[in-house]
């Protein structure tokens, strides 16, 4: 123990304190770690660090990107919202504008050439019945594309009866003649008045009214000159009358049969007519045109 005393003693005697080199290296380590300095008690102590001392704060600058990207958020969103200016959406609305117009018009000029080449044939049947039309035996209007021809009582039935008169049947013949070159389905309705009828034969006005529309329907088909398939045949009793069943005068013109050449319209041109009914009703109403079923038939325009 003694020894290893006396060992120490030797190596403190022989190590030489350079004072002024021992301050320098204290004096970097208090100013790389913030060493407490001593101070006076009002003061409050202070710590540096290096970082400190040798940050400055750099300027910011922007970084270029050379590749402008567009992407959504959601995978299923496939499409961009894009802003529009006032001038832009008013432009597009005034094109989108004038294209519907444009097809309006094409459209009206469409039905015009229809509804006046439904004319023209109503024209040809009327020249072909004028001295029955003259008696007032027989009626012709039309209504869009429906051509009818309304025969009356007088003259093609004796009262409560279904069988034609012999002398009325070349009047068929005629209307049969002019139907094989037009076009369109031919409806054949018989109507009667509200008189109710009972007897061995009829026991309704719906039989009567039917049976007279059979009659008319079989002297058309004679000689085979129209195609049967273009022909239907239905009675409507004292369903729809022309007017009221409140005097004789009144009820003799509902007890009639009619036949209707519906020339129609094709699919496309009823759907682009929809169409125009809902978005411009105005110019639709202009037009001479019923998009109701066929059998829906109103006096309007008499030859």
């Amino acid at each position: 123990m003694a020894l290893l005393m006396c060992f120490f003693v030797l190596l403190l005697s022989f190590a030489e304190m350079d004072v002024l080199k021992f301050k320098r290296l204290a004096g970097s380590m208090r100013t790389a770690f913030g060493v407490q300095r001593v101070v006076e008690a009002n003061e409050i102590p202070m710590g540096t660090s290096i970082i400190a001392q040798e940050f400055s704060p750099g300027r910011p600058e922007p970084t270029p990107i050379n590749d402008v990207k567009q992407r959504t958020s959601e995978q299923d969103q496939r499409n961009l919202q894009v802003q529009c200016t006032p001038d832009q959406l008013t432009d597009e609305v005034t094109l989108t504008q004038n294209q519907s117009t444009a097809q309006d018009k094409a459209l009206v000029d469409q039905l015009a050439e229809m509804i006046e080449e439904t004319r023209r044939d109503a024209v040809d049947l009327a020249n072909a019945l004028s001295t029955q039309i003259k008696k007032g035996e027989v009626e012709i209007e039309t209504r869009g594309r429906d051509i009818t021809v309304r025969i009356k009582e007088q003259g093609s039935f004796a009262s409560g009866s279904a069988q034609l008169r012999s002398g009325f049947k070349g009047v068929l013949h005629d209307v049969r003649d002019v139907l094989s070159e037009k076009t369109g389905d031919i409806l054949v309705q018989g109507h009667t008045d509200n008189i109710a009828i009972s007897t061995s034969r009829f026991r309704s006005n719906w039989e009567l009214s039917t049976a007279r529309a059979v009659s008319v329907a079989h002297e058309l088909l004679t000689e085979r000159v129209l195609n049967p398939q273009r022909l239907t045949v239905s009675g409507y009793s004292d369903t729809r009358p022309l007017v009221k069943n409140d005097s004789k005068e009144n009820r003799a013109l509902n007890r009639r049969v009619e036949i209707v050449v519906s020339q129609g319209l094709d699919t496309d041109l009823r759907t682009e007519l929809n169409n125009l009914k809902e978005g411009n009703p105005l110019l639709y109403q202009g037009l001479d045109v019923k998009l109701t079923p066929r059998f829906d038939i109103r006096p309007d325009e008499i030859f």
